[in-house]
């Protein structure tokens, strides 16, 4: 199933169509989307997380990288409850 994400870059607030079966987090989905390499940063990533005890180091070094390459904030839009029948 696939969700909407709603996120800012370079000022602009830009929506994204996202789905968990193509991108391993949001994140990688608005990199992609505006056409941004992630590869050196992902291999940094997987060496935080390696030597850290916890989540937060993790999260702290990837919200300061996005935030260097123009990212503002990026978050799912929240889930529409339909009813049976509805498209």
């Amino acid at each position: 199933m696939s969700r909407t994400i709603i996120y800012t870059f370079k000022d602009q607030e830009k929506t994204l169509t996202f789905s968990y079966s193509q991108y391993r987090t949001i994140h990688e989905a608005v990199a992609a989307a505006e056409g941004i390499d992630l590869r050196e940063y992902l291999k940094m990533e997987q060496q935080v997380e390696a030597v850290s005890s916890g989540t937060k180091a993790v999260r702290d070094f990837r919200d300061s990288h996005f935030r260097k390459l123009g990212f503002g904030k990026i978050t799912l839009a929240k889930k529409e409850n339909r009813g049976i029948g509805e498209k």
